[in-house]
C-alpha cells in the first residue's frame, strides 16, 4: 500500500453519523463559546500585528480542513485502484466557505475601505453563516466521515469566533455605515455565485456531468435547499424568490451584526468593572 493510500484509508475512518444536540455537537457549542468570550476579554485591544495573527492561524485550519474534506470527497480506493471524481456539489463557494476568500483582505492588505468592508462582512454575514449551522446542523450532519464532521464544527465555529473576536476588536466602528461595507462584500459574493452557477452548470452539461452545481443555493436550474427557502422556492418566480433570498439574508445579517455589537459592549463593560479596584 503506498503512502498515499493509506493516508486516504485513514482520513476516511468512519465514525457515528452526529445528532443535533449530541454530545458532538454541544462540545463544539461549548468550545466556540469559551473561545470567542476568551478572545474578546483578552484581546479586545490586540496589536494590529496581533489581530492579523489570529485570523491568520483561523484561516489557515479553515484552508487545511477544506483541503482534507475535498481529498475525502474526490479519492476513493477501488479495488486496490485510487479513484478520483470530483464532487462538483461539494465545490467550496456556500456562504460558509466565504471566509476562506474574504479572510486575506483582513490578513494582508492595510487599513482601508476594502479591509474595513471584509472585516464587516466576517462580523455580519459569517458569524451569521456559522450560527445557521450550529443552531440547525441537521443539513451538514449527513456523513459518518470523521474527518468532514469534525471540519464541519471547527470551521463553522471558527466563523463565529473570529467575527465575534473582530467586532470586539473594532467594536469602535460599529454602525450602520460599516455594516453597509459588508453589505456591498456579500452582494459582490453573490454576483460571483451566480455567474459561477450559470457558467459551471452549462460546462457540466456539455460535457455530460450530471451534477448539481448550486452555490449560494441561488441557481435557477436547481431546488434551493435552505431551511424556510426551500419552501418559498417552488411557489413563487424566480427573480420574486432571488429579492426574498437576498433582503432576508442581509436583514439577518445586520441582526446577528448589532446583536454581536451589543453582546461585546457587554463583555467590555464587564471587564473594566473588574479592572476597577473595590473603593475601601
Amino acid at each position: 500500500m503506498s503512502f498515499f493510500e493509506k493516508f486516504l484509508t485513514d482520513l476516511r475512518m468512519g465514525m457515528d453519523m452526529p445528532e443535533s444536540y449530541g454530545w458532538f455537537h454541544l462540545m463544539f457549542v461549548f468550545l466556540t463559546i469559551v473561545a470567542s468570550v476568551a478572545l474578546c476579554c483578552r484581546q479586545r485591544d490586540a496589536s494590529d500585528k496581533t489581530v492579523r495573527l489570529i485570523c491568520l492561524v483561523g484561516w489557515l485550519l479553515m484552508v487545511v480542513g477544506e483541503v482534507l474534506k475535498q481529498i475525502v470527497y474526490t479519492y476513493k480506493i477501488v479495488d486496490g485502484a485510487i479513484v478520483a471524481d470530483f464532487q462538483w456539489s461539494a465545490f467550496p463557494y456556500q456562504l460558509c466557505s466565504t471566509p476562506l476568500y474574504v479572510l486575506p483582505l483582513v490578513i494582508f492588505l492595510k487599513d482601508g475601505l476594502v479591509r474595513d468592508a471584509a472585516t464587516a462582512y466576517m462580523i455580519a454575514f459569517s458569524i451569521f453563516g456559522g450560527l445557521c449551522v450550529y443552531v440547525y446542523p441537521g443539513a451538514v450532519f449527513n456523513t459518518n466521515y470523521a474527518v468532514v464532521c469534525l471540519q464541519t464544527m471547527v470551521h463553522h465555529g471558527l466563523q463565529i469566533i473570529l467575527g465575534v473576536y473582530l467586532a470586539s476588536r473594532y467594536r469602535a466602528k460599529l454602525n450602520y455605515k460599516y455594516y453597509l461595507k459588508g453589505g456591498a462584500v456579500f452582494v459582490a459574493l453573490l454576483v460571483v455565485a451566480m455567474i459561477m452557477n450559470i457558467a459551471v452548470h452549462n460546462a457540466l452539461v456539455a460535457a455530460g456531468i450530471d451534477e448539481a452545481f448550486n452555490m449560494f443555493y441561488i441557481s435557477p436550474y436547481f431546488d434551493c435547499e435552505l431551511p424556510l427557502l426551500s419552501m418559498i422556492y417552488p411557489k413563487v418566480p424566480y427573480p420574486v424568490f432571488l429579492a426574498i433570498y437576498v433582503v432576508g439574508f442581509i436583514a439577518a445579517a445586520a441582526i446577528i451584526f448589532y446583536a454581536a455589537k451589543g453582546i461585546v459592549y457587554l463583555l467590555h463593560k464587564a471587564s473594566l468593572e473588574k479592572e476597577i479596584p473595590d473603593e475601601a
